[in-house]
């Protein structure tokens, strides 16, 4: 397909559009507009949500296990998703609304919350 035709008057802006919208997922087109987050499907964010899951849940089994007088374990990095890095850092990040809250600090629970909760 040319996209000349669409200059010539040969292809509509409709089907232009249609063709685009409907680009294979690693196409160089969405993998520009979209970058490393073109490549990643749905299950792709599934299971990084599943290995965060269980790396926490044997986080807190080690937490809840070990000697009180031990130092704490530290908690369990996410895997790292295409565009999170973008949206938390740099220049370019996007502001939150100025309406909008402060996300609460992360705290990580004790051993004595963990088993408290467990029991």
């Amino acid at each position: 397909m040319d996209l000349l035709d669409w200059h010539r008057g040969r292809l509509s802006s409709r089907r232009l559009a249609v063709l685009v919208r409907h680009l294979p997922q690693d196409s160089a087109t969405l993998r520009e507009l979209h970058g490393e987050a073109a490549e990643w499907s749905v299950s792709d964010y599934l299971l990084a949500a599943v290995v965060d899951q269980l790396a926490e849940a044997n986080w807190m089994f080690a937490t809840v296990n070990r000697d009180e007088d031990a130092e704490p374990l530290e908690y369990p990095k996410p895997v790292p998703r295409p565009g999170a890095a973008e949206r938390t850092t740099g220049a370019d990040a996007a502001a939150p609304p100025s309406g909008s809250p402060d996300p609460p600090p992360v705290r990580n629970p004790t051993a004595t919350e963990l088993a408290q909760f467990f029991s």
